[in-house]
């Protein structure tokens, strides 16, 4: 791989998943109309392959969209957009790691255009790994990791980025896809440096946690806005977040966690 010549091609922020938003102090769009102010930034990450240099997959972030309008809607009033990051290839591709490489750069951008904003990567499968490593940035304060592929290998995931970070992981227990055991291994050593962890396991659940969407949906965005927004988390995140290893790490996703919240 380290060899072989690679496409030259550039990573890229979709467009704003809720139009209208924009940077800075309420100012007047193009059409005149009046915009909202940008106060925080969510990026989406989509899955991806272990080894592929082809363009990124559409399908992929094309999964990503419900759950980022979800989040723009419940956040819109406070001046929350979205982008879902489009990677320079679809594979993590060994040492290059390159979704983490592009989603840091899209921290980067998010922060060129929207000025110094708090910024939560949220992301699914490769893009939930990719969401860990990138974690360093400075202007990132939180990250959920869906159904997270972290393979098991010699050298082990890193986790120093995640200190100071808020950091939230949700796994199915029934995922043959990326690997459960592998998701609760990583927070215990993740919790050893940054108490602000938690893990979340829908159980009877599979990889795209299609069964209990509506929770998972509720979750995150309880955890996203929480983070961002600094607003008090649900009782079961709070929860989660204090309990020691394993309890904050094997907490259940109960079901009917959104309408709990909404009665």
């Amino acid at each position: 791989m380290a060899s072989q010549a690679l496409p030259a091609r550039g990573a890229r922020l979709g467009r704003p998943v809720a139009p209208g938003l924009v940077p800075g102090p309420r100012q007047r769009s193009d059409d005149g109309a009046m915009g909202a102010t940008v106060r925080a930034v969510v990026l989406a990450l989509p899955g991806g392959d272990a080894l592929s240099t082809r363009r990124r997959s559409p399908v992929a972030a094309a999964v990503m969209w419900p759950l980022a309008r979800h989040l723009v809607r419940q956040g819109l009033a406070d001046g929350v957009a979205a982008h879902v990051v489009h990677y320079r290839f679809r594979g993590w591709n060994g040492g290059h790691a390159h979704p983490a490489e592009d989603a840091e750069w899209a921290v980067g951008e998010a922060v060129r255009r929207y000025g110094d904003v708090p910024v939560c990567l949220v992301g699914m499968d490769m893009g939930g790994r990719a969401a860990l490593h990138a974690a360093g940035h400075p202007a990132v304060g939180s990250v959920v990791a869906l159904s997270p592929w972290l393979p098991g290998g010699p050298e082990p995931e890193p986790v120093k980025q995640l200190i100071g970070r808020h950091v939230m992981i949700v796994h199915g227990t029934q995922d043959d896809s990326t690997d459960p055991d592998l998701s609760y291994r990583f927070a215990e050593r993740a919790k050893k440096v940054n108490h602000q962890v938690c893990r979340f396991e829908v159980h009877s659940d599979g990889h795209s946690l299609h069964q209990h969407r509506s929770e998972v949906f509720a979750l995150t965005t309880d955890f996203v806005l929480g983070s961002l927004l600094d607003r008090p988390y649900a009782r079961p995140v709070a929860d989660a977040l204090a309990a020691p290893p394993p309890l904050g790490l094997r907490m259940p996703l109960a079901t009917g966690f959104g309408r709990a919240l909404r009665d």
